[in-house]
């Protein structure tokens, strides 16, 4: 497994990962950051496509209760169908870095879709409604079925 360059993954203040790689997924560039970390645009070597790549903030990475809730985000997702929700693909730890791999789903980032000053009731509501209503629900895979 080839594991990522100290000076991109170590270095998480950087404004921008401009390239590097983290097992097997090349880090192609930065497309949003939040409050528990970044997402970088990669490439999955071994299946050949682009992904997204949520990195855990390293300055969070050491706090346990922040890598539990990290890892449980990606779980409920996980859990989850629906055309609205990204597919996560797998979880993991290199070098003390936490990630989740994602679908990468090309469109414009949240912040530029909700208003600074939020959503109206009426938006918000139809688009929760939307949510409940189309999400069908999850049958367990037949070995996990009892006879």
């Amino acid at each position: 497994m080839t594991s990522a360059p100290p000076d991109l993954l170590k270095d998480y203040n950087r404004a921008n990962m401009d390239a590097g790689e983290l097992g097997h997924f090349s880090l192609l560039g930065k497309i949003g950051e939040g409050g528990m970390g970044r997402v970088y645009k990669a490439r999955d070597k071994r299946l050949d496509r682009f992904v997204a790549i949520k990195l855990l903030a390293e300055a969070r990475s050491t706090d346990a209760d922040r890598r539990a809730r990290f890892v449980q985000e990606a779980k409920a997702a996980s859990a989850l169908n629906h055309p609205h929700i990204v597919t996560i693909h797998e979880i993991g730890e290199q070098d003390g870095q936490t990630y989740i791999v994602m679908e990468l789903v090309d469109g414009k980032p949240l912040n530029e879709l909700i208003p600074r000053k939020g959503m109206r009731l009426t938006e918000a509501l139809r688009i929760a409604a939307q949510v409940a209503t189309r999400s069908p629900p999850r049958t367990p895979p037949a070995s996990c079925t009892a006879t």
